[in-house]
């Protein structure tokens, strides 16, 4: 039988783990809720809502949704000061960031 990928870690020369560790933990850090990620930047859902010109509850439910509209992801993103790039990511090519999503195009 095979081994179990915590066993072969532990194969590894200690110094060899701790990198591993150290680069899972970063990693994790990267991943975050869009709530954590407001709590992360020190703003609170009513500094979002008076931004985006909703109330605070709209704000929650932002949050809570599994499944957003982009330009709607986009505002909220904007709203904390940050911009929105979509990242395209491949086993067999570096990333590659998408245009036409970052910016609020008007359609007159």
């Amino acid at each position: 039988m095979g081994k179990t990928l915590k066993e072969k870690l532990k194969e590894l020369p200690l110094e060899r783990q701790e990198k591993i560790q150290n680069r899972t933990n970063e990693l994790i850090a990267l991943e975050m809720t869009r709530q954590e990620l407001r709590q992360k930047r020190k703003v609170t859902q009513k500094q979002i809502a008076e931004c985006l010109r909703i109330d605070q509850g709209n704000v929650s439910r932002i949050e809570q949704r599994t499944d957003l509209m982009l330009s709607t992801l986009r505002k909220y993103i904007v709203a904390m000061g940050g911009d929105l790039q979509i990242v395209a990511v491949f086993p067999d090519s570096d990333p590659i960031t998408l245009i036409g999503f970052s910016e609020e195009t008007s359609e007159t």
